[in-house]
């Protein structure tokens, strides 16, 4: 259980964070990066959950996303086989197979009565849908931080696929906003026109 009493604690003066387990990284280290951009995905669907209140399907599946977060900050905050007393560990909260296959079913979910697509989607649309897509990025950014940490450090590797997976359900979402909100099949979607400005 978390346990904060204090917000500030003067121990990240030196520019530097503890991990879970107790070691200490520098703020710029890229596991830092990672759940930091991870966070970042996080409060950018808190964001879009402003808008996402009239469904409640897609709204009680954002909230479940953002608790599945803090779950996967804290599988990267966590070294693979460490714990508090830095021995080795089967208990870390890690990021499971499972949920990758959720998400999955859910982007099969939402995708299911989308009009297919005839060219790239702009970001935008509804509010909600605008949200979504800007958090489909930070996500993106979150993998490619994740995927660089994993070339010097071994990541879970469901933790990899599910940031992966997570782009794909909040574009899909997106989609599905839209259409929610044209109350016509696809007919939110902003479509880009390539050269149309040439």
């Amino acid at each position: 259980m978390v346990k904060l009493n204090k917000i500030y604690t003067h121990s990240g003066d030196d520019g530097s964070t503890g991990l879970v387990g107790g070691a200490r990284r520098r703020k710029d280290d890229l596991r830092v990066e990672a759940y930091g951009t991870v966070d970042e995905t996080n409060a950018a669907i808190g964001m879009a959950r402003l808008f996402s209140h009239e469904d409640a399907v897609l709204d009680t599946l954002l909230q479940r996303i953002q608790n599945e977060l803090f779950d996967l900050g804290c599988d990267l905050a966590t070294v693979q086989g460490t714990t508090k007393t830095g021995k080795a560990s089967g208990e870390d909260l890690r990021i499971v197979p499972a949920q990758v296959v959720r998400l999955e079913s859910e982007i099969d979910g939402l995708n299911e009565n989308l009009a297919g697509l005839r060219s790239f989607v702009l970001p935008g649309g509804s509010a909600l849908a605008a949200h979504l897509h800007l958090a489909r990025t930070i996500a993106r950014r979150a993998e490619r931080v994740m995927v660089a940490l994993n070339m010097r450090e071994a990541l879970n590797p469901a933790a990899l696929r599910y940031i992966n997976r997570l782009s794909d359900l909040l574009f899909v979402a997106a989609r599905y906003a839209n259409q929610q909100g044209a109350n016509q099949q696809g007919e939110g979607d902003v479509l880009w026109v390539a050269g149309k400005t040439r």
